[in-house]
């Protein structure tokens, strides 16, 4: 096994190769990687399993094994998200601005690879391919170091990239993976700012509060989603039910699932059964304030670290306002900043919730379900962030270049 310093330095290595690589190289290896995964679903798939059997048998529950297991539908679906990646534009190179300075010159800003980006991430061997696609795209070197629970999953994906690029003459070491899932290595990967530029975590608040709070590296923190839908007194019940249902019970274990529902009081009385019956129907168990749980029998009394829980689970919270903003200073006070929602026909609400409400993503009558690269048209994504400084929201190709000066003189000198 190479030491976490070796494998820093040929990251760095790498990545100076992928920026002389260009953009039909970089889709060359996309392409080849895509059909390569495709090819190796069988063999991946076995691997996969001896991580869900493992998980399995330590108690994982079930919503999370989800999040860890492959079939081959989710392995085209991989492979599927580095083909849209090759199809996109490609940032790297692209001048942005161009002027003249008073002393002739010519200055603009161009787009550049971050150089190596670094992920730590939980039990989601699809972030693998993922975070490959786009930091290849964007001509910078990855290393990942993938949870424990996904080993094998993540050794036998990463080994299938690196053959692939082998084989088109392209640079392997642009993709590495940390073996040693200890904490140990995991700390001294994060103080590894000799080589690795930025810093990506995802994963539970347990991992994000910890990369944030240890990291010498730049850290991007990406986010845990304590995600609501606010239903207003002028809200389409069904639609508001419909939307509801599948915010939450579409896939239990990802962090835009909705993991709290607040009521317009005014609407609640047949919002709150219409609502929480369906979700009820789903086995989803109901945690409400007293006002809630006067309206619907079956609803447990919810505590305060309800509100601002994100359950990845079965469970969902319950608050009953009295005002639009009411719901806007709940939302603001118990979010993470990640995806919110609105069902409303009134159109001053909608765009007061827009305006008013502090999170990545804003919707109106939709699911939060839909915050997500594929969905939002970047192919895949690097991880949703949740601060504001450089990127915030699904993070796809942009979000993984900074830019340069470049000036361009014919002798100038400074007086």
């Amino acid at each position: 096994m190479i030491s976490l310093e070796e494998m820093g330095m040929r990251a760095e290595k790498a990545s100076r190769e992928m920026n002389r690589l260009g953009v039909r190289d970089k889709n060359r290896g996309l392409l080849a990687v895509a059909e390569a995964l495709t090819a190796s679903s069988s063999k991946l798939i076995d691997q996969n399993k001896i991580d869900v059997d493992r998980a399995r048998e330590n108690g994982m529950k079930d919503s999370l094994v989800d999040r860890l297991a492959l079939n081959g539908e989710r392995i085209q679906g991989m492979a599927e998200g580095l083909r849209q990646v090759a199809a996109l534009d490609d940032p790297v190179g692209e001048v942005i601005s161009m002027k003249t300075t008073p002393a002739g010159m010519l200055i603009g800003q161009k787009r550049v690879p971050l150089g190596v980006v670094g992920i730590i991430y939980e039990s989601r061997p699809n972030v693998t391919a993922d975070a490959f696609a786009l930091c290849f795209k964007t001509g910078n070197a990855v290393m990942l170091r993938g949870g424990r629970d996904a080993l094998q999953s993540n050794r036998a994906i990463v080994a299938v990239i690196r053959e692939a690029l082998e084989q088109c003459g392209l640079p392997a070491d642009s993709i590495q993976l940390l073996t040693d899932t200890s904490h140990e290595t995991a700390e001294k990967f994060m103080r590894l700012n000799r080589y690795v530029d930025v810093l990506i975590p995802r994963g539970g608040a347990g991992l994000i509060r910890t990369v944030v709070e240890k990291s010498t590296v730049p850290v991007i923190e990406t986010g845990t989603g304590n995600c609501h839908i606010y239903v207003d007194d002028c809200a389409d019940i069904d639609m508001a039910a419909d939307i509801v249902v599948n915010a939450k019970t579409q896939r239990l274990g990802v962090c835009n699932a909705c993991e709290s529902l607040v009521f317009h009081s005014a609407a609640a009385d047949h919002a709150v059964p219409a609502i929480c019956g369906r979700l009820a129907e789903h086995g989803v168990e109901l945690r409400g304030d007293k006002r809630a749980c006067a309206l619907y029998s079956d609803m447990k009394e919810a505590s305060e670290e309800d509100f601002g829980t994100e359950y990845l689970d079965a469970i969902i919270s319950v608050k009953v306002v009295d005002s639009i903003q009411e719901a806007i200073d709940h939302i603001n006070y118990y979010n993470t900043g990640h995806s919110e929602a609105i069902v409303t026909s009134d159109y001053h609400n909608a765009m007061k919730f827009l305006n008013e409400i502090d999170a990545a993503a804003v919707y109106v009558n939709a699911s939060t379900r839909f915050t997500d690269g594929f969905e939002f048209g970047f192919g895949a994504e690097i991880g949703i962030s949740t601060q504001k400084l450089h990127a915030r929201g699904p993070m796809g190709l942009l979000a993984l270049t900074t830019t340069k000066y470049i000036i361009l003189g014919d002798g100038q000198i400074r007086n």
